[in-house]
């Protein structure tokens, strides 16, 4: 894709999106402002429910293509990333299912999260199993039966290893939570995914009891690591309150740093990981001030943790950490409240999916939040400075990018006139150009966009 179009080759295309079910009308509002670098490009409209859940996103590039989890329909669905199209989806989940209040229980709601390497694709459900799909076959159903992980809650965010041959799910919402270490398919044409051992964290740093959890995980091809963001932790720092129950949480973050290899090598059915060791370079790292969901790997190594007050109300900024010496890390100022983050190295920056980024700061005239709070955020991987953030609309907290094309997508839920618990604001009826939720794609024109293939993908280009 040239970087530059023509007038007469941008109206073409907005004729081709607009016949591909992209809305006309789209891309209005606070959610579309000028004078930001991120343009709001187009918005994808979904088949069948309003969006009223979703979870975590991921993009493929060599596949062209983007993967999100829609509740709302019981299926991961597949967008081409090159035509902007829906393509198909991939279903036999179980869907949203509600608490007494009648509002949305994502612990057992599915699918959640979804990874994906050549022609497999893996995804989470919310009956505690991980579910696996062959995308170069026409059918919609799983390649082999659904996996267990042996809890009763939802199989959440996960990440897989350059190779494709190991897979790491959390399941954030067991007590304590843990994680689950599989062998996965690679490049191989048939599908033998298999559990090798359950990840837990040593209860003096995880105590039980207390709705802790464990959430995105980012494999580093470098240094050959899982690492994992954990929320809350006992004891950092010392006496702090890691119940929100017992009251204000006071405790901040950690970073679980994964040896997969140390893992099999223990042949254990449970591996219990303490502190962090610098001579294994393996076990909790505490963190500064940032109680992490998100996490992602970007140029020299460093992690961005999308830090949350949601965890902890002090932590009120995003982190950078090095994977190689997690000891030294520094906080980006201006955003916050982040659940998925990603790194596009189409442009060497990092996206997040700030769903509690209410503040100053935001790109349009006057600044402040609308109602609901959520942005995406833009920050320079190189200088891990702030560059912007656009408004979205509530419940805005999934984000990929195609790092071919750089484009984004950030999936966005019906109003709340039309789902309960729907977004709150019109910010995303605006971006959407309907009421029925949408993906909305985001670009960011750099020289060197392109649709050929080479050798970067979103976990080896670091």
């Amino acid at each position: 894709m040239s970087a530059r179009l023509s007038s007469a080759s941008a109206l073409m295309g907005a004729v081709s999106l607009a016949a591909s079910g992209a809305a006309f009308g789209a891309c209005t509002g606070p959610g579309a402002p000028t004078d930001t670098q991120t343009k709001c490009h187009a918005a994808i409209q979904i088949p069948g429910n309003p969006l009223r859940s979703f979870d975590i996103s991921f993009v493929n590039p060599h596949r062209a293509e983007f993967y999100f989890a829609d509740r709302s329909n019981a299926a991961i669905q597949v967008i081409d990333t090159r035509t902007l199209t829906h393509k198909r989806a991939l279903g036999g989940f179980v869907g949203v299912k509600l608490n007494a209040a009648g509002n949305v229980n994502n612990n057992i709601s599915g699918p959640d999260g979804v990874v994906s390497h050549g022609r497999w694709l893996y995804a989470g459900d919310g009956d505690s199993t991980l579910k696996v799909f062959d995308l170069e076959s026409s059918s919609s159903s799983p390649a082999q039966l659904p996996l267990p992980t042996g809890g009763t809650t939802r199989v959440d965010e996960m990440d897989i290893t350059s190779d494709g041959e190991l897979l790491l799910v959390a399941n954030n919402a067991e007590d304590p939570p843990y994680g689950t270490l599989f062998a996965a398919n690679g490049d191989r044409g048939f599908s033998a995914v298999s559990k090798i051992a359950k990840i837990t964290i040593d209860p003096a740093i995880a105590p039980a009891g207390a709705g802790l959890s464990i959430e995105q995980p980012a494999w580093d091809p470098k240094t050959r690591r899982f690492y994992v963001s954990v929320p809350v932790i006992a004891n950092n720092p010392q006496a702090c309150n890691f119940n929100a129950d017992l009251g204000t949480v006071t405790c901040h973050g950690g970073l679980l740093v994964v040896d997969p290899i140390a893992v099999i090598n223990a042949h254990a059915a449970n591996v219990v990981i303490g502190a962090y060791d610098p001579a294994t370079h393996s076990g909790v790292v505490k963190l500064n001030a940032c109680g992490p969901n998100g996490a992602t790997v970007g140029p020299r190594a460093n992690l961005l943790l999308g830090c949350t007050p949601q965890n902890n109300p002090a932590d009120t900024s995003t982190l950078v950490i090095n994977a190689k010496s997690p000891v030294n890390s520094l906080n980006v100022g201006g955003i916050t409240g982040s659940d998925e983050v990603w790194y596009n190295s189409g442009d060497r920056r990092y996206y997040l999916g700030a769903s509690r980024a209410c503040g100053a700061g935001f790109v349009r005239s006057g600044g402040g939040c609308p109602t609901g709070g959520a942005a995406l955020g833009v920050v320079d991987a190189d200088t891990n400075l702030l560059i912007e953030k656009i408004p979205q609309g509530s419940n805005s907290h999934s984000v990929a990018a195609d790092s071919k094309r750089n484009r984004i997508f950030v999936p966005q839920t019906a109003p709340l006139s039309v789902v309960v618990g729907g977004d709150g604001t019109t910010v995303g009826e605006q971006i959407c150009g309907s009421t029925n939720g949408c993906v909305a794609v985001y670009v960011h024109h750099v020289d060197g966009d392109r649709d050929d293939d080479d050798d970067r993908d979103e976990h080896g280009d670091r």
